[in-house]
C-alpha cells in the first residue's frame, strides 16, 4: 500500500467512518476489575492480541485501528486488561497472537521484581503458556511490541499495554489505577494526529474523579507509553509512596515519602500516590507537557484560527491527559478568615516584540498608587514575593485583546481562583475567562513558605512561549527578600518550537545573561522553576570541569525529607511544572551555570564569587 492510500485511509477512520474490516470495537478499561478467573492460589488467564477499532474521545467520536489486547471470548480494552493478584498468587496465563502479518515480543509477565527485561515471542496464529509466581507486592506493566523493535516513537500506533498489580497479602487500602497510553502517528511529513488517554479516554471523555472533603485518595498511576509525563495535580500536594520502572517497585518508608505537586513519570514508569482532598470544588490532575492538553492533542485537531484554544468552555479549550476531580463539600464546611487580606493588581499586558517569539506578552505588578504603562513587559511576569499565612487577594487586570487566565501553581487555595476557566469553582459557581478589558480577583491562601510559579491557563503554547508566567517565593513572617542571597531562576521558553528543533530557551528572560556576583562563604538559596510548555532539562554549576557541591532543600515548594535535604555534587533534572531550592556556599572563583537537554547546551550564566 501507498503511503497516500495509507493515509487516506486512516482520514477515513479519523473522521469516524466505518473500517474496513468487521474489526471488534476497544471498550474503555477504568481498571477496577481484574482479568481471568482466580482459583485459590492460582490466576488463570487467557489473552490474545487482535486487531480493533478505537474511539479514544466519544462513543460516537472519530475511530482508529490498533493492536490490542484481550481477554478471550471478550471486547479488546485500552489499557490492557487489569491483571491484579494479591501476593503468593501463581499466574497460569496463554496469550495468543491473532494478528495475521506481525510477531508479538510480550513482555512483563515474569515474577517482580525482574532483574532483566523478558521476552516472549509469538509468531503470527501462534499461542504461548507462561506460569510465574507473582512476586513482591507493587506496581508493574505488562505490554507488547510488534515486529522486531521494542518501540518506535515515530509511529505509536498500538495500545498494548496494561497495569500488573500484585497486592499485599493483607489487601490494599482502596486505591484507583489510572494508565497512560498514547497513539500516534504522521500521516505526512506535516500532518500529526494523535490520541492521549487516561485509562482509555481523552478530554474531556475522561472519568471524573468524586471524593467527599476531607477524603484520602489513592491512586497508582502508570506509564503506558514511551513518552515523558509530568504530572500535576492542582491545589493540592500528594505524597509519592513507592517509585518503579514497570519491572520492579521500591515501596519509601514514611520518613522518605517526599511531598510533591508534579511528578515526573519517565516511559513505562509507575508510582503510588495518597493526597488528601481537603477542599471542595473541582480540580484538575493532568500532564503538564502543554502539547498534551491543548486542542490539538484531539484527534482532529481544530485549525489555529477556530477559537478553540481561547473558549471559555473547559470541553474545548483542553484535551488529552486531563482528569477532573470533583470534592463535594461537608455541611459543616466554613469559609476560611480573610480578614486584613493584602491587595496586589496584576496587569496582564503586551508590548513590544523582543524575542523570537511572535508576540511579547508579561504580568506586570503595579508598583505604588500608579498602574504600569499600557505597553509594560515583563518576562518572566513580575516575581510576587508573599508571606505564609498572610491571605492574598490579586485583581487580574487583563489588558490584553484576547482572554486569558492564570493557575497558582503549587498554591493550597479555593477551587474558584484556581485558574481553569469554566471549571475551576463548582457546579452553580464556575470562575470565568478574564476577558480584554475586564479583572478577576484571585484569592490566594499561603499556608507554607517555599517557592511557587503562576502561568496563564488558556491559549497555553502561544500566551506561554509569549511570556505569560512568572516566580512566586512565599517566605516566613517577618522575613524579607534579600536579592543578593536569594535568587530566582525562572526557565522559559522564547517563542514555539516546531519538530526536532531544540527550544530557545530564557531563564529569567535571557539567553546570553551578564554574569552573576556572588559574596563567597555564605549560604545563597538557589530557586529553579521550569514553565516552558516542554522539556526536561539537566540543571549543573561547574567549577572549571568539576561539579560544585549543594545542599538539597525543597522540591514543589515543600521542603525535602531530613534523609533527602542532604549536600550533593550540584546537578539535577527539572521537568515542566518542577520547582526546586538548593543552598549553595561557594569558595572565590568563577563558576559556570548551564542546563543542559540530553547533551546539548541550551543555556549558560557565569556565576563570580567574590
Amino acid at each position: 500500500m501507498t503511503r497516500a492510500i495509507a493515509c487516506v485511509a486512516l482520514l477515513a477512520l479519523l473522521s469516524g467512518g466505518a473500517p474496513g474490516k468487521n474489526l471488534p470495537v476497544v471498550l474503555p478499561n477504568d481498571n477496577r476489575l481484574s482479568a481471568g478467573r482466580l482459583s485459590h492460589d492460582t490466576l488463570e488467564l487467557h489473552l490474545v492480541v487482535g486487531m480493533a477499532v478505537w474511539r479514544p474521545e466519544a462513543d460516537s467520536g472519530p475511530s482508529i485501528e490498533v493492536a490490542a489486547f484481550a481477554e478471550e471470548g471478550k471486547a479488546p480494552q485500552v489499557p490492557s486488561p487489569l491483571i491484579r493478584v494479591p501476593a503468593g498468587t501463581v499466574i497460569a496465563a496463554t496469550i495468543r497472537n491473532g494478528l495475521a502479518d506481525s510477531t508479538l515480543r510480550i513482555y512483563g509477565l515474569v515474577t517482580r521484581p525482574a532483574a532483566a527485561r523478558d521476552s516472549l515471542v509469538l509468531r503470527p496464529g501462534e499461542s504461548r503458556s507462561v506460569t510465574f509466581p507473582a512476586g513482591a507486592p507493587g506496581s508493574y506493566l505488562y505490554w507488547a511490541s510488534l515486529g522486531a523493535n521494542d518501540h518506535d516513537l515515530d509511529d505509536e500506533r498500538e495500545q498494548v499495554a496494561g497495569a500488573f498489580i500484585v497486592d499485599p497479602a493483607g489487601g490494599s487500602p482502596p486505591d484507583r489505577v489510572l494508565v497512560l497510553n498514547i497513539w500516534g502517528t504522521n500521516l505526512d511529513s506535516v500532518t500529526y494526529r494523535n490520541a492521549l488517554t487516561i485509562n482509555g479516554r481523552s478530554w474531556p471523555y475522561t472519568e471524573r474523579i468524586e471524593a467527599m472533603a476531607g477524603d484520602t485518595l489513592r491512586w497508582r498511576v502508570l506509564n503506558g507509553s514511551w513518552r515523558n509525563h509530568p504530572m500535576h495535580l492542582h491545589g493540592f500536594y500528594f505524597r509519592v509512596e513507592a517509585r518503579g520502572d514497570g519491572y520492579a517497585d521500591t515501596l519509601y518508608s514514611t520518613a522518605a515519602q517526599r511531598m510533591v505537586v508534579t511528578e515526573i513519570m519517565r516511559p513505562h514508569t509507575t508510582y503510588a500516590m495518597t493526597w488528601v482532598a481537603e477542599r471542595p470544588g473541582n480540580w484538575l490532575f493532568h500532564c503538564h507537557l502543554g502539547f498534551h492538553v491543548v486542542p490539538s492533542a484531539r484527534l482532529h485537531p481544530p485549525n489555529r484560527d477556530s477559537g478553540d484554544r481561547m473558549a471559555h468552555d473547559v470541553r474545548t479549550h483542553m484535551a488529552g491527559l486531563v482528569l477532573g476531580i470533583a470534592v463535594r463539600p461537608r455541611p459543616d464546611t466554613s469559609e476560611p478568615d480573610r480578614r486584613n487580606a493584602r491587595r496586589l493588581h496584576l496587569f496582564v499586558q503586551e508590548g513590544m516584540r523582543r524575542g523570537r517569539a511572535p508576540r511579547s506578552l508579561g504580568f506586570v505588578l503595579q508598583q505604588g498608587a500608579r498602574p504600569p504603562a499600557a505597553d509594560s513587559v515583563e518576562i518572566p511576569g513580575s516575581a510576587l514575593v508573599l508571606t505564609r499565612g498572610q491571605p492574598t487577594d490579586i485583581v487580574i487586570v487583563n489588558r490584553l485583546k484576547e482572554p486569558t487566565a492564570i493557575h497558582w501553581h503549587g498554591i493550597e487555595l479555593e477551587s474558584y481562583s484556581d485558574g481553569v476557566a469554566g471549571w475551576s469553582g463548582a457546579s452553580d459557581h464556575l470562575a470565568p475567562s478574564v476577558m480584554p478589558g475586564d479583572s478577576f480577583t484571585a484569592r490566594l491562601t499561603l499556608p507554607r513558605a517555599g517557592t511557587f510559579m503562576y502561568h496563564t491557563h488558556l491559549n497555553d503554547i502561544e500566551q506561554l512561549t509569549s511570556g505569560l508566567y512568572g516566580g512566586i517565593v512565599v517566605l516566613e513572617p517577618g522575613k524579607r527578600f534579600d536579592r543578593g542571597r536569594d535568587h530566582l531562576f525562572v526557565i522559559g521558553w522564547d517563542g514555539e518550537t516546531h519538530g526536532p528543533a531544540l527550544p530557545h530557551l530564557v531563564v529569567n528572560g535571557d539567553s546570553l545573561p551578564a554574569s552573576l556576583e556572588l559574596t563567597a562563604g555564605v549560604p545563597h538559596r538557589l530557586r529553579f522553576i521550569n514553565i516552558g510548555p516542554a522539556g526536561l532539562f539537566r540543571i549543573a554549576i561547574y567549577r572549571d570541569t568539576s561539579l560544585a557541591a549543594w545542599k538539597k532543600l525543597a522540591k514543589d515548594g515543600a521542603e525535602l525529607p531530613p534523609g533527602q535535604a542532604i549536600r550533593t555534587p550540584s546537578e539535577f533534572t527539572i521537568a515542566v511544572g518542577e520547582t526546586y531550592d538548593f543552598e549553595l556556599t561557594p569558595d572565590r572563583g568563577n563558576y559556570r551555570l548551564v542546563t543542559q537537554l540530553r547533551d546539548k547546551l541550551l543555556w549558560s550564566r557565569e556565576l563570580v564569587v567574590r
